[in-house]
């Protein structure tokens, strides 16, 4: 093992994974009828130890938390989208944030994630590229002041917020990134970086992960296939045909070298979740399969 991999050492960093690989939170039409016990029983037998939240899980705060008691899993994240950029939704959106963030405490997690998607091109049958949103100075500044007042009340309860950059939302591109990077405060809004969307979006993961190491709160490891990017963008494809043709995977597979990218993060002392995600159609694509092959490839890199 590395000196650099020695700093993402199991007393530093928490594995966890997405439920997105068992079926799919945005489209729900993309399911291969996997049971939400199903999903957490193959997480736990891939060897994580923490998974996002998703729509088959126990409403029930109690229920949950003893299922994912029983197989030694912690919750990594849940997921608050927000609406800043749109008219009339600040309030709503941090009163849904401040829901999310009581039942996390509840379940014992400290991480919340949160994107933008005010006006967002991903959910919607369009050319995912063409069709995003590109924000106005106002809708910049709604976003910012924003995502501070979320980061003030997650700092003032002992949680951290990241910032999810996302294909299809005005924030997708590095670019787009480095201006909310700037116009936020550094100790409230930290960034979540997702290797498999900013490659998607045409940018580097690593220069993305050098550039903010001292500021990124979480991971998403998530790789893509090069062939199916440039099949969406010629094509002009919406994000769920992306999916479905297969532009997302784990570690370990697709186009993605995450070496020099966790030797970055080890590099810069990161710590916290590193979390596997690949939003695959599970009827191609047999989840716990997938799991094994990350979690072996991490396992390769990391030495444990």
């Amino acid at each position: 093992m590395t000196d650099v991999t020695e700093r993402l050492s199991p007393d530093k960093v928490k594995l966890g994974v997405c439920c997105t690989l068992w079926w799919n939170d945005d489209f729900p039409s993309i399911d291969a009828g996997i049971s939400f016990g199903q999903a957490v029983s193959d997480m736990a037998l891939a060897g994580f130890e923490g998974c996002s939240l998703g729509h088959k899980y126990p409403a029930d705060t109690a229920e949950l938390k003893a299922a994912l008691d029983l197989r030694g899993l912690r919750v990594s994240e849940p997921w608050t989208s927000t609406y800043f950029t749109v008219g009339n939704m600040r309030q709503k959106t941090i009163a849904a944030f401040e829901e999310t963030l009581a039942r996390i405490r509840a379940l014992g997690g400290s991480e919340l994630v949160v994107a933008e998607f005010g006006a967002s091109s991903h959910l919607l049958p369009v050319d995912v590229f063409a069709n995003r949103p590109v924000f106005t100075d106002p809708q910049w500044d709604a976003l910012t002041s924003g995502l501070d007042e979320l980061g003030k009340i997650a700092g003032s309860a002992g949680m951290k917020l990241s910032y999810h950059h996302h294909m299809g939302t005005g924030v997708m591109t590095r670019a787009d990134i480095d201006r909310l990077m700037a116009s936020t405060d550094p100790g409230y809004v930290h960034l979540l970086l997702d290797t498999g969307h900013i490659a998607f979006a045409g940018d580097d993961p690593l220069e993305l992960a050098r550039a903010y190491a001292d500021r990124i709160g979480h991971v998403h490891l998530k790789s893509v296939r090069p062939e199916i990017v440039r099949r969406v963008r010629e094509e002009g494809l919406s994000f769920q045909e992306g999916i479905e043709f297969g532009v997302f995977t784990v570690p370990g597979d697709g186009g993605i070298d995450f070496r020099p990218i966790l030797g970055a993060l080890g590099a810069a002392h990161y710590q916290g979740w590193l979390v596997v995600e690949a939003e695959q159609d599970p009827n191609k694509a047999v989840p716990l399969e997938y799991a094994k092959k990350a979690r072996a490839y991490l396992a390769d890199v990391l030495g444990w």
